[in-house]
């Protein structure tokens, strides 16, 4: 057997090992302390990486969340205030109808016409004074209307001496200020939008159409209505031809300020809405005989004539009313199913996330009592390697 003072092999090994297992305790402790498996990119570097753009997917996503709910108390902010124009519009049409009676003074309609201004003002009112976070409702600033000169506005589809024709394009759903592209494929028609880098598209599939018929194309995701209407000739037109007819044409919006709610992570993952105007100058049947002309002073229904004309713009006016609260509890119940769907995703993605980067603490635990011992062993055996080169001296003694 060699003996030797000089290299001490045993305890060299001894220490080597000693310090790999202070190592592993040392990232076992960081681990039980962080409850993370992943706290530096050396742990795992692949998976620091998945780790991190889920992480960031999550964020964006519950960040998505909040402004579902934001766009939620947003929508009944303006849906309680049109709740009390509905109640205002339906004393003036009560009033309306107790001023076509021909049992009433002058002083009678005179009285009537007081209330009616009254309230007419104070719908204005309402129309001008609702606000979220600083932002106008129902004032028409956060409207999207079609501009009117996109091609598509003016397109016509023939076949069979037959016309198919625009009634009219709902964008109310839709961005503003955006050029709208459509492209034909046989029977199917997409609309499709550009901003900055990327592009959304939709596809449908389009109806023939028979005489009198009316057909609505129906971009829900993008927002956009295309409302045909058939002719009284009784030849049909295919839905290729109305397809092809819209190939290539555009449809503008006007307008910037339309109420986009994110919903999601990604850019175009928007709900979008119109809050159109609700004032009385843009309730009625138009051409002068909006609310705001026929209720203009007390001598709104001064006749039984001047009643007639006014209860049909107040019936006109509760139906538009009556819509533009139907769009809102429609776009409501959109956002709250953005964030139920959202929240199972959320859910979903964190579960994947601590899969990947949460330590699992009892197998953490277990590694450290195994390494717990393997330190106190080490150091054990150290100390021994360490006092072997001791036998030297037992040598030199008895020399």
């Amino acid at each position: 057997m060699t003996i030797i003072i000089n290299t001490n092999v045993a305890a060299m090994n001894a220490e080597r090992n000693l310090s790999m297992t202070n190592d592993k305790m040392n990232h076992t402790l960081e681990q039980m302390s962080s409850g993370l498996r992943i706290n530096r990119a050396a742990d795992d570097a692949a998976g620091l990486a998945i780790s991190e753009r889920m992480k960031s997917q999550i964020n964006g996503l519950s960040q998505g969340l909040n402004n579902a709910q934001d766009g939620i108390s947003m929508v009944q902010t303006a849906e309680g205030a049109l709740a009390e124009e509905t109640s205002i519009l339906q004393r003036l049409r009560e009033l309306t109808v107790q001023a076509g009676n021909s049992t009433l003074s002058s002083t009678d309609r005179v009285a009537i016409g007081e209330e009616m201004t009254a309230l007419r003002s104070q719908m204005d009112n309402i129309a001008g004074k609702t606000t979220f976070n600083g932002l106008h409702l129902l004032n028409g600033s956060l409207a999207v209307t079609d501009a009117g000169t996109g091609t598509a506005n003016a397109v016509t589809a023939t076949a069979n001496s037959a016309n198919v024709t625009v009634s009219s394009i709902d964008v109310g759903h839709a961005m503003g200020g955006t050029t709208y592209t459509l492209s034909a494929s046989g029977t199917n028609l997409t609309l499709s939008e550009t901003t900055g880098s990327v592009t959304q598209s939709e596809t449908i599939a389009v109806g023939a159409m028979g005489q009198n018929a009316t057909q609505a194309l129906s971009f829900s995701h993008l927002g956009v209505t295309i409302n045909l209407s058939h002719d009284n000739t009784a030849g049909n037109v295919g839905a290729a031809a109305i397809a092809t007819a819209f190939d290539t044409t555009t449809i503008d919006t006007a307008a910037t300020g339309a109420a986009t709610w994110r919903v999601g992570d990604q850019v175009g993952d928007n709900i979008s809405m119109s809050f159109i105007d609700m004032s009385s100058s843009a309730l009625g049947n138009g051409g002068g005989n909006d609310l705001a002309t026929l209720i203009s002073s007390n001598a709104a229904v001064s006749t039984a004539t001047k009643a007639d004309t006014l209860l049909q713009a107040i019936d006109s006016a509760i139906s538009q009313v009556s819509t533009f609260r139907a769009q809102l509890g429609a776009s409501q119940n959109q956002l709250a199913s953005a964030v139920t769907s959202g929240g199972v995703t959320v859910q979903n993605m964190t579960a994947a996330q601590s899969q990947l980067a949460d330590a699992d603490i009892a197998k953490v635990s277990s590694q450290m009592v195994t390494q717990q011992i393997m330190q106190q062993a080490g150091i054990s055996v150290l100390a021994q390697a360490n006092s072997a080169p001791q036998a030297v001296l037992t040598l030199l003694k008895n020399g």
